[in-house]
């Protein structure tokens, strides 16, 4: 589930005394100050549920048990639309670090995207568990939809291959898997239908508002709202991603919905999956967030960081979990359920207000100002000088402080202390970005409603991190020397004692003789999610090796060979760092693709082209 798209802030009950100045202002700061007093006790009560039941509701497996639990087959959905820039990228590198070893990816891609499955062919070339789920008509339908026949290709792959996928992963083309995601999600499956793991924006600079609004959102929601939803026995939403079932769930779905797993027609598919499973008694269980290896156990993206294009997100959000859902499901349910749908609904009433109370709060205090650089006295108005209203004024300020603290404490846990400082501010921009969605989805939805027309997938635009922020995801080089049967675990131990200090692995065990240079680059191949490949020099054209500076290539190990659709393929004996990309940007604007060759390839294509 997306973080709720509302919040509400305490500066109306600040600016409230010089709002009263004006007559006509009173009746609003009431009304303003009854609504934020019910959001504000909402909140603190589900801050308090959380305080108490702050142990999680099952116990934590170790390591040892992670790995010990029997290994289902998992089926990886990926629904694509104009995702070619960045689906290769996701795959290779989530392929190199998932350390659980039974899994497919299934990606579906519409006719009418030429980009995205000449990618997926590509994937499917390279990699056995990597199948293409072609829709059989043209997009952008719905992510729905693309999910449904993304499963059936899983189904005919099964009768194919004479095999069963007990459970089934739901990812978007952005996505970094957490490496130990798919073990936790298989061990939890035992018990539980679905299972959700946290979901959290990567980091970035300060100064990306957008972004960092993100960050605060989905570290406050998954530390404090889905725990609280989950010690009170409410439906638990798939977040879109990061979510697990047991075939057996999807199963109950297809039989209870005439074989739509997933609604076609709802625009956050996600979130209606978790309600329709708790309606049918389905168990859900969300990962409280774990801290393991320095980070946390949780699925990693990178959202929107524009104003425009999250407006465009958010309000997809906000049509389908509000006005969408309201309008198919109503208020059906036990109280607890009812509670949680007036929670993800009062977004409607909660993000305009939030505007509007800022814009009261700079309205007193601009009046407040001006009434002492003028020397006058600084009234409260009889007519809506209330004692209740004062009374009210102060609780919200409380509350509000109080919903603020637990946020800043859920953002620092994360992203730390630092980067936490802003989240008020953060707050305040929210407020506006909220409300500006808000406006959209009802507009649209109104629209749409009123033409009886569709409502179609609003696409975001995705981003891939870059190669920095992958680093500490990757499996490690002797893991997979190890796991791949390239090297005995006495070999290893063997080769790493006799390195000298200093030395890097891979060239000690190449120089000493431990591995074949083959093997040791088809390791390196899955460690880092790259293509290698033996390239002769009669296959590279003159112009294009020549195209880098020699001295350039020499220096970095670099060495072009193939111009293609916008894209620059380099082959090298070494991995690509983020300083190798800056410097290419001096000689050339292309998109660089890297191909990993072993050291006499490249000494060969270099003594030949260069």
């Amino acid at each position: 589930m997306a973080p709720p798209v509302h919040s509400t802030i305490v500066e109306v009950s600040l600016g409230a005394p010089g709002a009263l100045l004006d007559h006509w202002l009173g009746g609003l700061v009431a009304a303003l100050a009854v609504w934020i007093l019910i959001s504000g006790v909402d909140d603190l009560f589900v801050l308090l549920v959380f305080l108490r039941a702050r142990r999680s509701p099952v116990r934590i497996p170790t390591d040892e048990e992670l790995e010990a639990a029997a290994r289902r087959r998992i089926a990886v959905f990926v629904p694509c639309w104009k995702e070619g820039r960045v689906i290769g990228e996701m795959v290779s590198h989530n392929i190199a670090a998932l350390r659980y070893p039974r899994y497919d990816f299934f990606i579906g891609a519409y006719p009418n995207d030429a980009a995205t499955l000449d990618a997926v062919r590509a994937l499917e070339r390279r990699y056995g568990n990597v199948h293409l789920a072609l829709c059989p008509h043209d997009g952008p339908t719905s992510k729905a939809d693309c999910l449904n026949w993304i499963y059936q290709r899983m189904l005919l792959y099964e009768e194919e291959h004479a095999v069963r996928f007990e459970i089934v992963v739901i990812h978007d083309a952005e996505d970094l898997i957490h490496p130990d995601e798919l073990h936790w999600i298989n061990y939890f499956a035992r018990d539980y239908g679905m299972v959700q793991v946290p979901v959290l924006a990567l980091p970035t600079p300060l100064r990306e508002w957008t972004h960092g609004l993100y960050c605060d959102d989905f570290a406050h929601c998954h530390t404090i709202d889905l725990a609280a939803r989950q010690a009170l026995g409410g439906f638990i939403p798939s977040c879109g991603v990061g979510t697990g079932y047991r075939r057996e769930s999807l199963e109950r779905l297809a039989r209870a919905e005439s074989n739509r797993i997933f609604d076609p027609a709802s625009l956050t598919e996600d979130y209606e999956n978790g309600l329709r499973l708790h309606g049918l008694g389905c168990r859900q269980l969300f990962l409280p967030i774990q801290m393991r290896r320095g980070g946390p156990v949780a699925t990693r993206e990178y959202f929107p960081r524009r104003f425009r294009e999250a407006v465009r997100q958010r309000s997809r959000w906000v049509t389908g979990i509000t006005l969408q859902a309201w309008r198919r499901h109503g208020w059906r349910g036990g109280w607890r359920q009812r509670y949680w749908l007036f929670r993800d609904r009062k977004s409607l009433v909660g993000n305009p207000v939030s505007v509007l109370a800022n814009l009261v709060f700079l309205y007193g205090a601009g009046t407040w100002l001006g009434a002492r650089a003028a020397g006058g006295v600084w009234g409260l108005g009889e007519q809506v000088a209330a004692p209740w209203l004062w009374v009210a004024l102060t609780v919200n300020a409380v509350l509000q402080l109080i919903h603020l603290g637990a946020r800043t404490v859920s953002v620092a846990r994360i992203y730390g202390w630092r980067f936490a400082c802003g989240t008020p501010l953060r707050l305040l921009y929210g407020n506006w970005l909220n409300s500006v969605a808000t406006a959209r989805a009802v507009w649209s939805f109104a629209a749409a409603v009123w033409r009886n027309q569709p409502l179609v997938w609003v696409k975001t635009e995705h981003a891939y991190p870059a190669r920095t922020a992958l680093v500490a995801e990757k499996r490690s080089l002797e893991e997979i020397l190890l796991g791949s049967g390239y090297l005995s675990a006495v070999e290893l131990l063997e080769a790493k004692t006799s390195a000298p200090p200093g030395k890097d692995l891979a060239e000690h065990l190449l120089e000493g003789g431990w591995i074949e240079e083959e093997k040791l680059y088809e390791a390196l191949s899955l460690q880092h999610g790259l293509p290698v490949e033996r390239i002769e020099p009669r296959q590279v054209r003159p112009e294009v090796a020549r195209s880098l500076p020699a001295r350039f290539a020499q220096e970095w190990r670099v060495l072009p060979v193939k111009v293609e659709r916008g894209s620059l393929h380099l082959a090298s004996p070494d991995p690509p760092t983020d300083e190798l990309h800056d410097a290419l940007r001096r000689f050339t604007r292309l998109e660089i693709r890297v191909k990993l060759v072993t050291p006499a390839n490249f000494r060969r294509l270099a003594d030949t082209l260069l």
